[in-house]
């Protein structure tokens, strides 16, 4: 297939790809990066995909899992800050109160373990069945539903409750 086909066939795909990546790492360059990378891959391994399958969840399957290696090399590697992040002060726009929500939420999605955030991400935010869900994370369709069921019960329970996970005492 030539380069001009396959970008015919993912253009389409990269608002979806963009919006999970940020939901991702909540990062406007690194989600622009994740999803570059994403697509570098796809279009270098283009022989590699099933012609059987599914575009879409194919492409989520290879962000979900560059993410993943990401945050492994990350953990390995330890937190990279700039000089720009370390002087900025924080500021606080008007309408505090969706401001104050829209950060209780992100807080929250915080909270929820990868695989019940990226699971919520996928059906919630993407709206990819569970099939779908199930090819992207190469789980069954029985431990979607229940990471799902778990993630939002979960995220009801904190921004209805307000509860943040207890602290352990440690002696």
């Amino acid at each position: 297939m030539r380069e001009d086909e396959i970008a015919r066939c993912v253009e389409p795909l990269i608002p979806g790809l963009r919006r999970y990546a940020y939901s991702l790492v909540r990062n406007g360059d690194a989600a622009d990066d994740l999803v570059q990378d994403c697509l570098e891959r796809a279009v270098s391994r283009w022989h590699l995909r099933r012609t059987d399958g599914d575009l879409r969840a194919w492409l989520y399957a290879i962000l979900r899992n560059h993410h993943l290696s990401a945050m492994r090399q990350l953990g390995r590697r330890g937190i990279h800050v700039t000089f720009d992040e370390l002087t900025q002060q924080p500021s606080v726009e008007g309408g505090q109160g969706e401001v104050a929500y829209a950060r209780d939420v992100l807080t929250a999605l915080d909270m929820l373990s990868e695989e019940q955030r990226s699971v919520l991400l996928l059906v919630g935010v993407e709206d990819l069945s569970y099939e779908e869900t199930s090819r992207v994370t190469g789980l069954p369709i029985g431990t979607v539903m229940s990471r799902l069921s778990r993630a939002r019960e979960k995220l009801r329970r904190f921004i209805d409750d307000g509860i943040r996970p207890g602290l352990r005492r440690v002696k």
